[in-house]
């Protein structure tokens, strides 16, 4: 089977700097999977690249079959990146953000009042503009936008910030669920021990590049490399959006 993403020797560009220096990443359907490593080791820049947001300059990359080098746009209806940022209209009700999105997916009002339902946003919630939610509200939010959109691949920085622990569990089984239903999710998180104990895999990125890719059982995936302990570059911090 084709795996849902497949990256060779994957080079990315900001402005000059090698946020990804030749990646190799494979992610199976039905997989979750972590990114872990230290800030600016470059988690961001593959989920951007996933997304078809961040041009891949060298190599081979393909997600969902799609060649990014050829038309990186194609697969953007077919993925949602949850970002640092909201990607919300800070003026529209929180009913109005998800709504809107959902459409921009393809999906219906139903499927977005079901996943306002899901996130806790229904009732009087869904009538607040996004600009008086509070941080964990907002999260919740571009959550439902994400749910009420189904996409094939699920792309989530940090997804449990600014949550409280019910938002947490929340997330963990919104994540299941996704899989459950067909999808794939490839995360990045600091928060290690929740993190570990949903993902299948858990890789590390470092400096740009795959560090060590490992199993459940927590041996390194056959031809993954060793880690090599280099100090990772200072990667600039690009605006993520919900797409």
């Amino acid at each position: 089977m084709e795996p849902v993403v497949d990256f060779r020797g994957a080079v990315c560009l900001l402005g000059r700097f090698p946020a990804l220096a030749g990646v190799d990443l494979d992610v199976a359907r039905g997989e979750i999977v972590l990114l872990q490593g230290p800030n600016g080791a470059g988690k961001t820049t593959v989920l951007r690249a996933c997304a078809g947001l961040v041009p891949v300059v060298e190599g081979d990359a393909s997600v969902l079959g799609v060649d990014l080098r050829a038309d990186r746009r194609a697969v953007r209806h077919r993925v949602g990146l949850l970002g640092h940022a909201s990607g919300l209209y800070e003026d529209l009700t929180v009913a109005d953000n998800v709504r809107f999105w959902a459409r921009a997916g393809r999906a219906h009002d139903a499927d977005a009042d079901a996943a306002m339902a899901r996130l806790g946003l229904a009732g009087r919630l869904a009538d607040v503009a996004v600009a008086r939610l509070s941080a964990g509200q907002r999260r919740r939010t571009s959550l439902a936008v994400m749910v009420a959109r189904r996409p094939e691949l699920w792309l989530l920085d940090e997804p449990h910030a600014a949550l409280d622990q019910d938002g947490r569990d929340l997330v963990d089984s919104l994540m299941a669920d996704a899989v459950a239903a067909g999808a794939t999710v490839l995360f990045a998180s600091h928060e290690l021990d929740r993190a570990q104990a949903v993902a299948h895999r858990t890789i590390t990125i470092a400096g740009g590049t795959v560090a060590v890719d490992r199993s459940p059982a927590g041996t390194a995936a056959p031809g993954a490399p060793a880690p090599t302990g280099a100090e990772p570059a200072v990667e600039p911090d690009p605006e993520a959006v919900v797409s």
